[in-house]
């Protein structure tokens, strides 16, 4: 049996290519109060269980910049592991509300590979992630910039 791989080298990325991640994540009420409290995001729809009662969706919302945090952070075993750095995220789309005990799943199409031109040991690999939750709806989409090493480098 082979150990999961950290990444892929530019080369083995195909145009079109869609891969479905492996990992995956239950947003529990723990997780929600410390990312919530890490970053300062006191808001009462994502602390307080009386005020959301109240509001349109009855019940706790995640923070749409945890939904995004895991939904990256679920890609890095096939996507990101071998990657020279993140350049750019684009296009964040929060599709659909998240609540305390969805499973977050990820999704990843490859969109364009481009060669360095300043580095000919390097590329820069062109993605869209998608993270949907239990019921297979899609609640965030976003495209992202990789610079990731080449196999022959």
């Amino acid at each position: 049996m082979e150990a999961n791989r950290m990444g892929h080298y530019f080369e083995e990325f195909e145009v079109g290519q869609e891969i479905k991640h492996c990992q995956s994540k239950t947003i529990f009420e723990s997780d929600n109060n410390m990312f919530s409290l890490l970053t300062m995001n006191h808001h009462p729809v994502h602390t307080n269980i009386d005020y959301c009662k109240q509001q349109q969706h009855g019940q706790i919302l995640v923070p749409g910049t945890l939904v995004f945090c895991l939904a990256v952070h679920l890609t890095v075993l096939d996507i990101s592991g071998l990657a020279i750095a993140n350049l750019e995220y684009e296009k964040i789309e929060h599709l659909a509300p998240t609540f305390i005990n969805d499973t977050i799943y990820s999704r990843t199409i490859i969109l364009e590979k481009i060669l360095s031109k300043s580095k000919n040991d390097r590329g820069i690999v062109y993605v869209e992630t998608i993270g949907s939750n239990q019921n297979g709806v899609d609640v965030i989409r976003f495209r992202r910039k990789i610079l990731i090493k080449k196999r022959e480098a």
